[in-house]
């Protein structure tokens, strides 16, 4: 059997991947999945596993760092992991910490690299995850695309054509393959909620959270939004130690008709997004989960590296002056609608399984 190593680090990692284990027996290939425990705790990891049915094979379980550190650590251990694995190829997935860390460590061991996920762009270097994408990507053998942008970028910045592979999104297989636990879940009569009356948002990216100003913007529009909207916000752990630390938190937890609950599994916020009126967010998985839901989306970003979301799909990018316009917009039903990108359909795991297999 071929043998291949999977680096996954955070939750948007692990979504990914879920089928490539079951797939992977279906075509004689070996699957081993390393976790270097960047998202490590019960609410962002363990939950993640236990409703996926996934177990990592082996996990580095380094805990919290400084993104240097972080970074120096998964790459020694990650070598020394693959030293002992000896696998035939290090697939990485993504654009976090732990992938630019799987890459290096694979390529100064002498592994090809196939990169889930690769050619993303969104232009800003000033996003910690763009700097992982394009180093990540110099040294990638083979490239697996999950809509053409990224063919685009990969072919500007001199990779070889026959190296690059779209295959489509893995994100999708998750949910296609899970939708009836997804439909299953109880959180909307756990929080008391009714379908298509509440709005969904998350936020966590550290150009809106991380400072006071960002966070007296965001709670002026939460103010504006809850007074004919119910609001459900999961709190992302660095979100809400940051709404402490500027004594923001009794504001937020005050705003009318507002649910501040801590992150929760896969299958309920699946079940949120496909409930939810619309999304509010500065993710990147959920531009692609409500574009495939066909769910009107608002990213709370100057750029995307997923523009097919917008080209195709129901999401638009706003700055914070400019959500309320939208608002409008999905409330008055005059909001743009959307389609399903090609080859978003449950099989990219597969695809890019069979080309490995046949390597």
């Amino acid at each position: 059997m071929k043998k291949i190593a999977i680096v996954i680090g955070t939750r948007p990692n692990f979504i990914k991947v879920t089928q490539m284990k079951k797939v992977g027996t279906e075509l004689g290939i070996d699957v081993s999945i390393v976790h270097t425990g960047q998202h490590y705790d019960h609410n962002m990891a363990t939950v993640f596993f236990d409703q996926f049915g996934l177990r990592p094979d082996h996990v580095l379980s380094l805990n919290e760092r400084r993104p240097s550190q972080q970074l120096g650590e998964n790459i020694v251990a990650l070598a020394n992991f693959f030293e002992e694995l000896q696998p035939e190829l290090v697939m990485v997935v993504g654009d976090v910490n732990s992938t630019l860390a799987g890459a290096l460590a694979a390529q100064k061991a002498g592994f090809p690299i196939a990169h889930l996920e690769s050619g993303l762009r969104s232009l800003d270097r000033g996003m910690p995850e763009e700097i992982n994408r394009i180093l990540t990507d110099e040294i990638t053998d083979h490239f697996f695309v999950t809509e053409a942008s990224g063919t685009k970028h990969l072919l500007a910045e001199g990779k070889s054509e026959a190296a690059i592979h779209m295959v489509g999104n893995t994100m999708i297989d998750t949910m296609v393959a899970f939708e009836d636990e997804i439909d299953a879940s109880s959180i909307l009569d756990d929080l008391s909620l009714t379908a298509e009356r509440y709005a969904l948002m998350t936020f966590h990216r550290p150009a809106l959270v991380d400072n006071e100003a960002g966070l007296r913007s965001l709670l002026q529009l939460l103010t504006e939004i809850s007074q004919f909207r119910s609001i459900v916000l999961p709190l992302h752990p660095r979100t809400k130690k940051r709404m402490e630390d500027f004594g923001l938190w009794s504001s937020f937890e005050g705003l009318k008709d507002i649910h501040l609950i801590e992150p929760i599994g896969y299958f309920e916020f699946q079940k949120l997004i496909k409930c939810a009126k619309w999304v509010l967010t500065d993710s990147g998985g959920i531009q692609e989960e409500t574009t495939f839901r066909q769910l009107p989306c608002i990213t709370l970003r100057p750029n995307t590296e997923r523009p097919i979301t917008i080209d195709l799909g129901t999401n638009v990018l706003a700055e914070i002056d400019e959500v309320m316009g939208h608002v409008k917009s999905i409330e008055a039903g005059t909001f743009k609608s959307g389609e399903v990108p090609p080859m978003w359909d449950g099989q990219a795991t597969r695809r890019a399984l069979e080309i490995i297999h046949s390597l």
